[in-house]
């Protein structure tokens, strides 16, 4: 058993995956417990969809691909709210429009890229965590230490803010600013999440390790923390699964979290399905 916990350690590959495995675990899952809380999973599957053709662009013109990414995050999030103040449309209906239109777009310039260019970047859609680089690493590193000061920081406005945003807006909070300031720290986390699983599985991590903490504990201190634990978790045995029975690492990551999910979700103390049913016979 050690000796299989050790071998894909031997490996640099390896190394450098299971720390953005461990790093994206723990960043999705404190960032996401806002959007779950929130009940705007919506806004992370937009704004995951919407950094497409901001790294398609960004590939095009040799800049930073990760920096494009996260400037067509900020951007959908900006046309989101632009489309529901401007316009009785409602919010999830303005998501809806602004994610497909960015993510068509992006998939359109990654087709004329590749037309152009021998190059795969369908990694960016799901995930290519073992060709992660030291330089990658680094950044992804810097991300997370930046996203998660943020979030000690501010934390109680943050939650003051989720749980009552008129309350909050009467206290004299700066309710746009913070809002403004949370789609950015989704945006990050996303960017930062891209190479480990791809934009189209990233919303699993933001949203699931947190619902499984949600049905397990009840502060959202507790919910952040234990959230983090499972995501971490389920990072890391996913990338094991990986490795041992050759299997895309995004995919297999997101369904031991989701596997998790299902456990808490069935015998969870207070909401499981079964343990529910256990206490009305008692009853």
């Amino acid at each position: 058993m050690l000796q299989a916990l050790i071998e894909p350690l031997q490996y640099g590959f390896m190394q450098r995956s299971l720390v953005i495995a461990i790093l994206v675990g723990m960043l999705c899952a404190v960032v996401g417990s806002y959007l779950m809380v929130q009940r705007l999973a919506l806004l992370g599957d937009a704004i995951s969809h919407s950094v497409l053709p901001g790294l398609a662009i960004a590939f095009m013109v040799g800049a930073n691909i990760y920096i494009g990414a996260f400037i067509a995050g900020v951007l959908s999030t900006m046309a989101i709210a632009w489309i529901r103040v401007r316009s009785p449309i409602k919010e999830d209906a303005a998501m809806g429009i602004v994610f497909s239109a960015f993510f068509a777009l992006g998939i359109t310039l990654i087709t004329v890229i590749q037309k152009d260019n021998k190059i795969d970047l369908n990694h960016f859609l799901f995930g290519n965590i073992l060709g992660v680089t030291i330089d990658e690493v680094r950044d992804t590193a810097i991300i997370a230490t930046i996203v998660l000061i943020v979030v000690i920081l501010l934390y109680k406005e943050l939650l003051f803010y989720t749980f009552d945003p008129l309350g909050a807006q009467a206290a004299g909070l700066p309710v746009n600013r913070l809002n403004f300031g949370l789609m950015v720290l989704i945006a990050l986390t996303i960017v930062a999440s891209m190479k480990a699983v791809g934009v189209i599985l990233v919303l699993s991590l933001l949203i699931t390790p947190g619902a499984t903490a949600y049905l397990l504990v009840k502060r959202l201190n507790q919910v952040m923390i234990l959230g983090a634990v499972i995501g971490v978790i389920s990072s890391i045995s996913g990338m094991y699964l990986s490795y041992f029975y050759n299997l895309p690492s995004g995919p297999a990551i997101v369904l031991v979290v989701s596997g998790l999910f299902l456990l808490a979700l069935l015998f969870s103390p207070k909401y499981g399905i079964f343990t529910n049913r256990q206490l009305k016979t008692k009853e």
